[in-house]
């Protein structure tokens, strides 16, 4: 029993001392370590440090791949119509305001005729080169321009024949000229597009 107690004694000795080695080791020069703080709102001071960034990989799902690529698709149209859908609607503006207090119809047919070969004369290469995806787009964007879509256009320009046989048209190819610009709604997309479009062709400031 008493030799029990003996090794218990030297157990107990010989943990006290390496507790208290490690304890003196600890409040050396080397055992502060250096950390950013952080003020919380209530004014109390707390530790802070920084984590590195984690990179995780995945495959694109086919919803994604789809999205992407529609997304280019419409972006790419954006950037080759816009400049004509300013285009028109600066046009359009010049003839409405000739326009205004114009009652008579064939001086108002000969100033819009005027203005429809400055259009021609400027756009009609470049537009026969559009697809009809192109073509769908730079009509919203002239509705977003304008604030009337294209059959309403033809219609106030050219008569009702004239936008019925053009909408008969458009229809044959998938479109629609009376289409209307949502850019809150299902153009929200190009919407966004079109702001970084205008940034790029100097129309606003990025903000």
């Amino acid at each position: 029993m008493k030799r029990l107690k003996y090794h218990i004694v030297i157990v107990l000795f010989l943990l006290t001392s390496v507790l208290s080695k490690n304890l003196l080791a600890q409040q050396g020069a080397y055992d502060t370590l250096k950390v950013g703080a952080y003020i919380t709102p209530e004014g109390d001071t707390i530790g802070q440090s920084y984590l590195p960034p984690v990179l995780v990989y995945g495959r694109m799902t086919k919803h994604w791949r789809n999205y992407w690529a529609d997304w280019t698709r419409l972006r790419n149209a954006v950037y080759v119509t816009y400049p004509y859908a300013k285009a028109a609607g600066r046009i359009m503006n010049q003839i409405n305001a000739k326009l205004v207090n114009v009652a008579d119809r064939s001086k108002r047919r000969a100033i819009i005729k005027q203005h429809e070969k400055e259009l021609k004369k400027e756009f009609t290469d470049k537009l026969t080169q559009l697809s009809v995806y192109q073509g769908k787009v730079l009509m919203k964007l002239i509705n977003r321009e304008t604030g009337n879509n294209c059959y309403e256009i033809i219609d106030e320009y050219k008569g009702f024949v004239s936008a019925a046989f053009w909408q008969t048209i458009a229809i044959f190819f998938g479109s629609n000229l009376k289409q209307s610009y949502e850019p809150t709604g299902k153009d929200l997309d190009m919407e966004k597009i079109v702001k970084d479009v205008e940034v790029m062709y100097g129309y606003r400031t990025a903000s």
